[in-house]
């Protein structure tokens, strides 16, 4: 089993920045891939970032250039800071993990966080 614990988020006015933090814990074998997912109200789940064990990044078009995914795997940990946010980047942040709980194939994990508020006042 693989639990997701997200720290940061708030409140901050426009042009300002923000870190997120996301540790996983549990039994598992490997997390392959981490990142962050965001959903605005009366909007589906997009992503914002994705990080893998060798560091390969990619990044939502909406965010290059003002957001920084990276990851401690020895931590098990994905951060990501958020620099010159806009009220379009307000949102529930979830962190996410993909990995395998064993060496079998078949014990692929797909894990969600709780999610964390952030809002971006203009």
């Amino acid at each position: 089993q693989v639990h997701l614990v997200e720290s940061g988020g708030g409140v901050v006015q426009a042009g300002g920045s923000l870190g997120l933090s996301c540790v996983a814990s549990g039994t598992f074998f490997r997390i392959i891939s981490m990142g962050w997912y965001r959903q605005a109200p009366g909007k589906e789940r997009e992503l914002v970032a994705t990080i893998n064990s060798g560091h390969a990044i990619n990044y939502a078009d909406s965010v290059k250039g003002r957001f920084t995914i990276s990851r401690d795997n020895a931590q098990n940990t994905v951060y990501l800071q958020m620099n010159s946010l806009g009220p379009e980047d307000t949102a529930v942040y979830y962190c996410n993990a993909r990995g395998y709980e064993s060496h079998l194939v078949q014990s692929v994990f797909d894990e969600w966080g709780q999610g964390t508020q952030v809002t971006v006042s203009s």
